[in-house]
């Protein structure tokens, strides 16, 4: 696995416990609200707390992930995790998006633990993100971890920033895919995924 693959690079450590419930307490003033009142007083604490559960991918490393479940096995066939479950915020607003993930890839030489590719998804949707972006991330992670013939990865969320302000379209989804290696290059592998999943009319 090469070092030198910005994906693959655990990010700098965060700020003391207690630094974000602080601002937090200036934001709740800032918008005409007394921190201290009786539902208010905790309110801080707990938005630290889970705003650091929904960026805990920061301190993330893949090879923690992975934790050695790399195994040569003599497969060359498609392996798919569909329906991956994930939450992530969104970098711009700072409000929740969420859906789920589909990945595929062709091993070449070792398959992965079949656990590690949600935990994988999980990581980097436990960042602030762009759709985009997390799509490629984990795509772009695979290919790193595992050269394999390639990897497909189809990713549907729902937008709070889109559904609560804004536009408010409240039925509004996003479909984003990566396609890397062979299900870039071969229009029978991609096309065979996309039916596995259910998406026949996703086009290239």
């Amino acid at each position: 696995m090469s070092g030198n693959n910005a994906i693959l690079e655990v990010m700098p450590k965060r700020d003391a416990t207690g630094a974000i419930a602080g601002l937090i307490r200036q934001v709740l003033a800032h918008l005409g609200e007394d921190p201290e009142r009786d539902g208010l007083q905790k309110t801080p604490d707990r938005v630290e707390q889970a705003l650091r559960f929904l960026t805990e991918g920061y301190e993330k490393r893949v090879d923690d992930v992975v934790n050695g479940a790399l195994f040569d096995v003599e497969y060359d066939e498609m392996v798919i995790v569909r329906d991956i479950e994930f939450f992530s915020l969104c970098e711009h607003h700072l409000l929740p998006f969420f859906g789920t993930m589909h990945v595929a890839y062709i091993p070449s030489k070792k398959v992965l633990g079949l656990s590690k590719i949600p935990r994988i998804v999980d990581m980097f949707a436990r960042r602030l993100q762009v759709q985009e972006r997390l799509t490629q991330q984990v795509a772009q992670c695979l290919m790193e971890v595992l050269e394999p013939e390639g990897v497909g990865v189809v990713c549907e969320a729902r937008h709070l920033c889109m559904m609560m302000r804004g536009v408010e379209k409240q039925h509004s989804g996003a479909i984003t895919s990566a396609m890397l290696g062979s299900f870039r290059d071969d229009k029978a592998t991609r096309e065979e995924l996309l039916s596995l999943i259910g998406h026949q009319t996703l086009r290239f």
